[in-house]
């Protein structure tokens, strides 16, 4: 016997799945703020639409038990209580300026992009709720977030546009290398300060040896302001990501020259959502804006420094 669907309704389930949890159906009632005649009631009206009973009931005081249907229907109705939760979730962040936006971010976006993306949001629409997390470079996946920016591919279904490639500098000692920009190659056996090996300074070593470099290591040490004043110090030179020197001053400091390489290791920022996913206007917003200030910052970091950097 087919059940038709519409017999079976939400409450019911989630009636039921509280008996199961609970043991009794007056416990369940207490717990929902219904009857106890009411939680009977609904029950009732669920084993007709299914066509048997999904409860064992020995009477009394004792816990109720789940009847093999009732095991099948509490499986499926589980999966489609969450699957409800999930559509109200949706449609509660659809809703612009009372809505909600989940955003995915990594240290570079958060401190450069992401502060002009909440403020205009937040003045758009000021009801909004921004929900930031920070993922793990390894491996990521959107999840339930709206949005996420990352500076790789990452696996799954998703769309994604592309905000900004980063290319990478060298830092060195004043005097250290010749003015201009500098040959990959040339950072062969040469002393470096670097992060220790996370996931991108994994990467960005592979780089620098697939183009002839094997850098010797002299310390490694998190904090890209921590690795400039190594630099700094005399200890060696560094790779660092170009937007890592943003608004620092490195670029005036005479002790210190930043070169170009050639080639320059890239990364690629990119801002993904789940694929086939109405956008809501809010996370759409986003988009836009993030794209227009990633816009706004690769021309201010254009290779415009003074005559005395290494150019």
């Amino acid at each position: 016997m087919l059940v038709p669907m519409a017999d079976i309704e939400l409450r019911h389930l989630r009636t039921m799945a509280a008996v199961v949890e609970d043991g009794t159906f007056g416990r369940a009632a207490v717990r929902l703020g219904y009857t106890q005649s009411s939680v009977s009631q609904q029950i009732a009206a669920l084993e007709k639409a299914v066509g048997g009973a999904v409860f064992d009931r020995p009477g009394g005081p004792r816990p109720v038990r789940v009847t093999r249907l009732g095991e099948v229907v509490l499986a499926r109705g589980r999966d489609v209580l969450s699957k409800a939760e999930a559509l109200l979730d949706a449609v509660d962040r659809f809703r612009a300026g009372s809505g909600r936006i989940d955003i995915g971010t990594f240290p570079g976006a958060t401190n450069l992009i992401l502060p002009t993306v909440v403020r205009r949001l937040l003045g758009e629409h000021p009801g909004c709720d921004i929900r930031l997390s920070e993922v793990q470079p390894e491996n990521p996946t959107i999840g339930d977030r709206d949005l996420l920016f990352h500076y790789d591919r990452i696996d799954g279904d998703v769309d994604n546009v592309e905000l900004l490639a980063e290319p990478h500098v060298l830092v060195a000692g004043a005097g250290a290398f010749p003015d201009g920009p500098v040959r990959v190659k040339l950072l062969d056996d040469t002393a470096l300060v670097a992060w220790p090996a996370t996931y991108h300074q994994t990467w960005l070593e592979r780089e620098l040896a697939r183009h002839g470099a094997r850098p010797r290591i002299v310390f490694r040490t998190g904090g890209h302001e921590t690795i400039v004043s190594m630099v700094r110090a005399g200890i060696g030179s560094a790779v660092l990501p170009q937007l890592a020197l943003h608004g620092s001053d490195a670029w005036s400091d005479d002790r210190l020259t930043i070169h170009q390489l050639r080639p320059s290791p890239a990364t690629t920022w990119r801002l993904y959502w789940p694929t086939g996913r109405a956008l809501s206007p809010l996370a759409a917003r986003a988009i836009d804006v993030a794209a227009a200030v990633a816009t706004e910052l690769a021309n201010q970091n254009r290779w415009n420094e003074p005559a005395h950097r290494g150019r």
